[in-house]
Order: C-alpha cells, then structure tokens, then sequence
C-alpha cells in the first residue's frame, strides 16, 4: 500500500485512479490551480472527467488532505503540504508562489491584539514580492 492509499483511507475515501493521480499531481507540483491538476492528470489517464477532478479536489480539501488557498487577486491553487502552520510568498509579477515555513521565535504579528473570544487556531500570511526570475528580467530604472 502507498502512502496516498493510506491516507486516503486513513479519512474513509475509497482508494481511486483519479484520487491517486491528483494526489501525486499535487505532489509533484505544488500551488497549481484546478486548471493545471486537470491537464496534469488527464497526460497520464485521459479519460478522467473534468467533473471527476473538481470533485476529488473538492474531497480531498474537505477531509484535509489537501490545502486550497487562495491569494487576493489570485486563481485557487492547491497544494498537498497540510498539518502545518507554514504560509506562501507571492510573485507579484508573474503569480509565483513558495512555502514559507512559520516564524519562529517572537512573532508580535501572529498574535491577535484581540481574539473577540473567537479561539485561533492558525494564522494565515502572504508575503508579497517579486520572484528571482522576474527581478532579474525587470530593466533598471
């Protein structure tokens, strides 16, 4: 049994080609969006609906085996890095986006001012910026 097949199961969902192929399209490819899984899983089984995707997708984020986030301005993306604090750094020019592992240490910004006795649970950031390949094709000014 594959670790896939264990975690499918380990949430009660049958072990399918299309939830294995997603699974590994997200692996593979961290932060695409529902556009990018479908073209990576219909390369390797061509018959898998566009239907069938959205709703594994939709599967696979309400049992927590996958992560959909979404940046402003931005399509979803998802990603397989769940069960952890970490959040992303978006290329403003081109959409580029990277895992940021949490901060460590003092971190005055993760902790709400006021909780209005809501109990938090994970706090989400966006770093923003420019990524390595759009700075270096950006002209001086």
């Amino acid at each position: 049994m594959t670790d896939f097949e264990a975690q499918l199961r380990a949430v009660s969902l049958r072990v399918t080609r299309p939830r294995l192929a997603v699974l590994t399209a997200l692996r593979d490819h961290p932060h695409v969006d529902t556009e990018t899984v479908i073209e990576l899983v219909r390369a390797e089984h061509p018959t898998v609906s566009h239907q069938t995707i959205y709703d594994v997708l939709r599967a696979l984020t309400d049992t927590g085996l996958v992560r959909r986030i979404q940046p402003a301005g931005a399509t979803a993306r998802y990603e397989s890095r769940v069960g952890d604090n970490h959040h992303h750094v978006v290329c403003r020019t081109c959409g580029a986006i990277a895992d940021v592992d949490c901060a460590v240490g003092h971190t005055p910004c993760l902790t709400a001012s006021d909780d209005h006795g809501f109990v938090i649970d994970q706090a989400e950031v966006v770093y923003w910026g420019t990524c390595p390949e759009c700075a270096a094709t950006r002209t001086p000014e």
